[in-house]
């Protein structure tokens, strides 16, 4: 038996730790002195304190840790620990995409956005729509794409793009449209015919990943009250240049289209 003072320096867990982990039921002494409350452990416990220091140390919640060490099974351990290590994968991609806007937003003298006023024409499209909530747009839309693009398929017309409503960004909840042209829309599973009214539009690009747009609409929105006046409608997106056509995100191109009334 090994005293809690010895495992704790043959683990690299803390008294502390090992003591809260005990309490948990998720690393329990082998032994506990019931006259001293002493707690002895075993050296077969070793390799699984080492597991439980590791996913700790990925920030595996202690209720994560204790599925992965009671299940028998190595495929779901395995499958614990993927998802685990899928969202942190996740959240990197946010900090990073994050750092990129902060990176933007801090320059000393931005560079100004060149913005075309364009008139398009109204036009029936193939497209999937549905009322979603903004945290699940990336996933609706990757699902909505694959569904268009097996629908059309060398009927295409032209690149993809989107008509987002004003709620989707101020409720975070709202009607979102992705479509693609093609001259005869099929009606097939959620794919069906939708015609895009006339609009006005503000229009300028964004270089580069999606995320990190907001520093475009922002620029974009600047402009239009400097120079236009804003009109109700849905924003238009459309993916001229995407991870369909390049490999590499430094060569995509979104098109953001503004609603607006010229007022010069």
């Amino acid at each position: 038996m090994l005293t809690i003072g010895e495992f704790s320096r043959l683990t690299h867990l803390s008294v502390r730790t090992l003591r809260r982990y005990h309490e948990a039921a998720l690393l329990e002494p082998a032994v506990v002195d019931e006259t001293t409350g002493y707690r002895y452990y075993g050296v077969d416990q070793i390799p699984t304190a080492q597991v439980i220091h590791r996913l700790r140390e990925l920030d595996v919640p202690l209720s994560d840790v204790q599925r992965i060490l009671r299940t028998p099974d190595p495929g779901v351990r395995a499958a614990l620990v993927a998802d685990h290590l899928q969202r942190l994968e996740d959240e990197l991609d946010r900090t990073r995409a994050a750092v990129v806007s902060l990176r933007r937003l801090l320059r000393p003298d931005p560079a100004p956005i060149d913005v075309e006023l364009r008139a398009e024409p109204a036009r029936t499209v193939a497209a999937v729509e549905a009322v979603v909530r903004g945290r699940d747009v990336a996933t609706w839309f990757a699902g909505a794409m694959a569904e268009l693009e097996a629908a059309v398929g060398a009927a295409v017309t032209g690149p993809p793009g989107g008509c987002y409503d004003n709620a989707l960004f101020e409720q975070e909840r709202g009607h979102a449209l992705v479509y693609l042209p093609t001259a005869a829309p099929p009606r097939t599973g959620r794919v069906h015919p939708a015609t895009l009214p006339a609009a006005e539009l503000a229009v300028t690009t964004h270089i580069g990943e999606h995320d990190g747009i907001e520093v475009t609409y922002g620029a974009l929105g600047t402009w239009v009250v400097e120079n236009a006046m804003s009109v109700a409608g849905p924003v238009r997106e459309v993916y001229a240049v995407g991870p369909r056509d390049a490999s590499d995100p430094a060569a995509w191109r979104t098109e953001i289209g503004w609603p607006v009334f010229r007022v010069t």
